[in-house]
């Protein structure tokens, strides 16, 4: 485990930890931007990196357990969170996962496991909010036997989400799942653990020019 060099426990420490989230990621733009969304209502939810303060809500909320879908990073952002959530008495656990390549099967499985014995409510959050969340979130709901179709809605402009570029191999993936499933019945961890192909998703999906120039030069996301 690397350890952070953003050490909070002197002034100049915690100002340049909050002087690095705001400004080098991007955290200015979340202050009143939470991008914030119900995936089951009293259950789980989901948002973009929360600031300690909007951690300290999400407590008042009755908020247990925060998945950070970025993992562990050495940015204030991250420092400040883990403190915050420390403090407030919430779990953190690193759940990493890829907004522009496809799910590993073997982060998948382990999200399965978390799933089935975190504390909830739990709050689902990446960088923006729009990708990696909205992946995550819809394999909750897959789990739980929702709809393909219904599913797949965690991924939208409401939240963010650009299909055209890149971060479109995530809908790939959940495409996949619903042919597979349309086809022959088989439930979502029966398919990823046997026919679901990484690699062939990989080769096969082509981002378009208009929605990386977006996503990767405007949006700049992770």
């Amino acid at each position: 485990m690397t350890a952070s060099s953003f050490a909070l426990d002197t002034p100049s420490g915690r100002l340049r930890a909050w002087a690095d989230a705001l400004f080098v990621d991007h955290a200015v733009l979340r202050l009143g931007w939470r991008n914030r969304g119900v995936v089951e209502a009293g259950r789980l939810y989901r948002s973009n990196q929360p600031l300690p303060f909007q951690l300290a809500l999400e407590a008042r909320r009755g908020i247990r357990t925060v998945l950070n879908l970025r993992g562990r990073r050495d940015c204030g952002s991250d420092a400040l969170a883990r403190e915050a959530c420390a403090r407030l008495g919430m779990t953190m656990i690193d759940a990493p996962f890829e907004s522009r390549g496809a799910p590993h099967k073997d982060r998948i499985l382990r999200l399965a496991g978390l799933f089935d014995t975190i504390a909830y409510p739990a709050l689902i959050h990446c960088k923006s909010g729009a990708d990696r969340a909205g992946l995550v979130a819809a394999i909750y709901l897959l789990l739980r036997g929702h709809p393909a179709e219904e599913a797949a809605r965690q991924l939208s402009w409401r939240y963010g989400h650009v299909a055209a570029g890149k971060t479109g191999i995530l809908d790939a993936f959940l495409d996949r799942y619903a042919a597979a499933q349309a086809e022959s019945g088989i439930g979502f961890l029966d398919w990823v653990r046997g026919p679901y192909d990484e690699q062939a998703l990989r080769e096969d999906f082509h981002a378009g020019r208009v929605g990386t120039f977006i996503t990767d030069r405007l949006l700049r996301r992770e």
